[in-house]
């Protein structure tokens, strides 16, 4: 087993209300290696000025967290199999709307992985596509989630 934490912060600004649900949504998370990331609600969720554009929101993380696993265990998978990246990219996307109990959930995410390999060893497609089944098989951030998760992979 192991055990994860961050710490999440946000306090009020100096004249704002709070009870008229005017506030700034702008907030920090602090991760245990020291890393501070500024955080907001989306601007889809909650209009300007209250979130904060440039700030990463609650959906980003979301979808960024089950690529970024994908893309770990890809890469650990492709060298247990002999072949080497030498560049990997995806433009995750994901989408919020109401699920089957009519609750707003982000509830389908498509990976995009474009990866390159070294041009003296190349799986086929289809060795690329297995190996992406597998890693999606082993990522503990999907298995943890009920969204629909598509990977949509391109060899370059």
């Amino acid at each position: 087993m192991s055990t994860y934490s961050a710490t999440i912060s946000w306090s009020r600004q100096e004249g704002e209300k709070f009870t008229n649900n005017r506030y700034s949504r702008a907030h920090s998370w602090k991760f245990d290696g020291g890393e501070t990331i500024n955080a907001s609600s989306s601007p889809q969720v909650v209009p300007l000025p209250y979130s904060d554009e440039s700030a990463v929101d609650p959906e980003e993380a979301f979808i960024a967290s089950l690529s970024s696993c994908h893309m770990l265990w890809f890469l650990s998978i492709v060298a247990k199999r002999g072949f080497v990246v030498e560049a990997y990219e995806d433009e995750v996307e994901g989408i919020m709307e109401k699920n089957a109990e009519g609750k707003l959930a982000m509830t389908e995410v498509t990976l995009h992985p474009k990866v390159t390999y070294a041009e003296e060893h190349q799986p086929t497609e289809q060795r690329n596509d297995e190996m992406h089944h597998e890693a999606h098989e082993v990522c503990f951030i999907a298995n943890s989630v009920k969204t629909k998760i598509s990977i949509k992979s391109v060899m370059k």
